[in-house]
């Protein structure tokens, strides 16, 4: 690739032809939607979704799309069919209401499961009563979290009598939240925005899978858990998230599993997420913290109910040997994969030391179980925890996992306060297409970021949908008229120890002249913190009155009003502003990204994967690490254009967009902005006057 972006030229592989319309991926077997054969719902979605349909009044900022209604037609195919589609859908499409009136009118009993419980609220409270109301669709919904989302009665009242509180703050929080629990129907602590969702006192009035008493509770008929998944039982939609999901199809803890014989249509809505997400829950872990939390319950239960044994002295042999644990690694950060763990580590003594207290903490409760329900509970969460741990087992080959267990990986991760054991599968494609057979069903996938170049074999294959339909939707916005892709010149390579300064340094002008209204997004927290650093400095002595918020200082919602309301703020922010963003208008005009974000190379399930395609005869950077790096890449430039009238620049610092081969193929994937490695153009783009015209970036 030369060392130039062409101007103003849409980048090879985006959409052709007319803005609205639908292509198929390489490998779907669904037809592009001009060729597709009429689909039975079509005629009656062309009127819902026309200018003179029902959607137009009930929504005032509604405006009829080709590639919303197209969408909408091959999701309501799919559903009348029972089959698979991956739907990728740009930014602006609407992908929400392409979803949402098939799935209403003829999903039959519907799980919709989203990226975040923020975005399950938001489908819930907001997007689904206004198409419900505008079908007049006679359809039950319910809302349905994980458990440690409500109050639980049980633990409310012992936090309560106990008193045991840390805080100040956690004694007024604790106040709240008993006062909440006599005027709520749900017992959802989203609905208690007094209290942190972060405050520490949540841990102590909610359970776990391990605390809950399940049918021996004296409060199991009022419980807001067992009321949620009733309300889901008789419903006709369900939204879930996708943590719940899969945090149910691999514990059978959460109520989705009670869902899914019933279910006829299951749509995943920020599908990209799933392979990490089922990657975490079809996956083991195990963790010096529930250890600690469990000699905690045991010390209380064990004082309330059964006075003969030294309770104190049994739960502290086995704290000690779960800290000992936790201190033969460093303070934080450190993720090592069993062969980069040494023979003579103290980690394998610590780890049998803390089984064997283990064990003897099981004797005890074993002999007082019969004493009281919660000393039960508490005898049946330690087997597990030691059931657990015994689990993460090696055998006598180095570095192998325990026989049965090829197609995982053993890792260890050291927090500041716990040690966290891992069993990872490298691939849980053949696990998800398991949990795919049996009932026949549609299972839609969605995303305005599920393929790369057109082409979605990366996201079918970590799934398991490898020859299953796929179509995209290209966004409706002009983004060669509404933005440029910016590559500055004369940076030094991602790793050399000035990078991160020279960033700002060239960066700086562009802010200025944008007025502020910046999202400059790190791959680290570290490149957070040296990045807000340097622009205080900056702002400071050059007298810019632009309003600076950082990731970790406050909530990100909180940072994101503050960001919005100022209007030529600066945000500063890793990993979670990347995603799930949405700043439409002035306020957001430049996004910068400072590297392509490659995951660490050091990741231990990463190494593994990586291995083994290797020896399969793949390239792991080109087949697994450059599409992650641009499916994310996608997501964060997805921040910039958010509605028809928005304008701005895309700035990407990384030089490898340009020096590597690889580059091409990730800058042709991104959305086809005209393209510009001179500052002078950006300059001019953010000039009054000008800024309501197009970039002429043609010389």
């Amino acid at each position: 690739m030369t060392d130039h972006l062409p101007a103003s030229v849409p980048a090879p592989g985006a959409a052709a032809g007319p803005a609205n319309a639908a292509s198929a991926a390489p490998q779907g077997d669904v037809l592009p939607a001009a060729a597709r054969p009429p689909g039975k719902y079509d005629d009656e979605l062309d009127r819902l979704f026309g200018a003179g349909g029902p959607l137009a009044p009930a929504v005032g900022t509604f405006k009829p799309r080709t590639s919303q209604t197209e969408m909408a037609k091959a999701i309501a195919q799919a559903i009348a069919d029972q089959k698979v589609l991956m739907a990728e859908a740009g930014t602006g499409t609407g992908k929400t209401f392409a979803y949402l009136v098939p799935a209403l009118l003829w999903g039959g009993k519907t799980i919709i499961s989203t990226g975040t419980k923020n975005l399950q609220d938001q489908l819930f409270l907001r997007d689904i009563p206004t198409i419900r109301a505008a079908l007049r669709a006679p359809v039950s919904v319910a809302l349905l979290k994980g458990r440690s989302n409500y109050v639980c009665h049980f633990h409310l009242e012992r936090t309560l009598n106990n008193g045991r509180l840390t805080s100040r703050d956690d004694v007024g929080h604790l106040r709240e939240i008993s006062r909440f629990m006599k005027m709520t129907n749900s017992g959802d602590k989203a609905e208690l925005t007094k209290v942190p969702e972060t405050a520490s006192v949540w841990n102590l009035v909610t359970s776990t899978r391990d605390t809950c008493m399940g049918a021996e509770c004296q409060y199991y008929q009022d419980c807001f858990v067992m009321k949620a998944r009733r309300e889901a039982q008789q419903a006709d939609v369900v939204v879930v998230n996708h943590h719940l999901f899969f945090a149910d199809v691999a514990l059978k803890d959460t109520g989705v599993a009670e869902l899914l014989p019933s279910a006829n249509t299951i749509i995943f809505d920020e599908a990209h997420q799933l392979p990490d997400t089922a990657t975490l829950f079809f996956g083991q872990s195990v963790s010096t913290s529930q250890v600690l939390e469990l000699c905690r319950d045991v010390l209380a239960e064990g004082l309330a109910h059964a006075r003969g044994p030294d309770w104190a002295k049994v739960v502290t042999s086995v704290e000690k040997a779960a800290r000992d644990l936790r201190l033969t690694f460093p303070e934080g950060g450190t993720r090592l994969s069993l062969p980069q763990i040494l023979p003579t580590s103290a980690f394998f003594p610590a780890l049998e030391k803390l089984k064997e207290e283990l064990g003897g903490l099981i004797t005890v409760l074993e002999e007082h179980a019969a004493r009281a329900e919660t000393i039960e509970a508490c005898r049946v969460r330690a087997q597990e925890l030691s059931a657990s741990i015994d689990a993460w087992k090696p055998d006598s080959k180095k570095g192998k996992p325990a026989e049965g267990d090829e197609a995982a990986v053993l890792w260890v991760e050291a927090f500041n306060s716990s040690l966290q054991l891992h069993k990872t599968p490298l691939s849980i494609a053949p696990i998800f297409s398991n949990q795919r057979e049996g009932t026949p069903r549609s299972w839609i996938f969605t995303s305005a970021t599920l393929a790369v170049k057109n082409d979605f074999k990366h996201f079918s294959d970590q799934m398991g949908l490898t020859g299953e339909p796929a179509m995209t939707w290209p966004s409706p916005f002009n983004y060669g008229e509404q933005g440029i892709l910016y590559v500055p010149t004369g940076l030094p390579e991602p790793n050399s120890f000035q990078y991160t300064d020279a960033c700002v340094d060239i960066a700086l002008p562009v802010i200025e002249a944008a007025g502020g209204r910046t999202f400059f997004l790190c791959t680290t927290i570290r490149a957070v913190n040296k990045v807000a650093e340097r622009l205080r400095e900056e702002f400071a002595a050059r007298g810019l009155d632009f309003p600076l918020f950082v990731q970790g200082e406050r909530g990100r919602t909180e940072l994101l009003d503050s960001f919005r309301n100022a209007g030529n703020a600066v945000l500063v922010g890793s990993q979670s502003f990347w995603e799930g963003v949405d700043v439409r208008g002035d306020a957001l005009s430049l996004v910068i990204i400072d590297k392509l974000p490659f995951a660490p190379p050091d990741d231990p399930v990463l190494a593994a994967r990586i291995e083994v395609m290797e020896k399969q005869g793949m390239n792991g950077f080109m087949h697994h690490q450059l599409p992650e790096a641009i499916i994310t890449l996608k997501q964060g430039a997805g921040r910039l254009i958010r509605d028809v009238d928005d304008r701005g620049v895309l700035m990407i610092c990384d030089p490898r967009l340009i020096t590597k081969p690889y580059g091409r193929r990730i800058w042709q994937s991104l959305p086809p902005f005209k393209r510009t490695r001179v500052q002078a153009d950006v300059i001019e783009f953010f000039r009054p006057g000008t800024i309501g015209d197009a970039a002429d970036l043609n010389a």
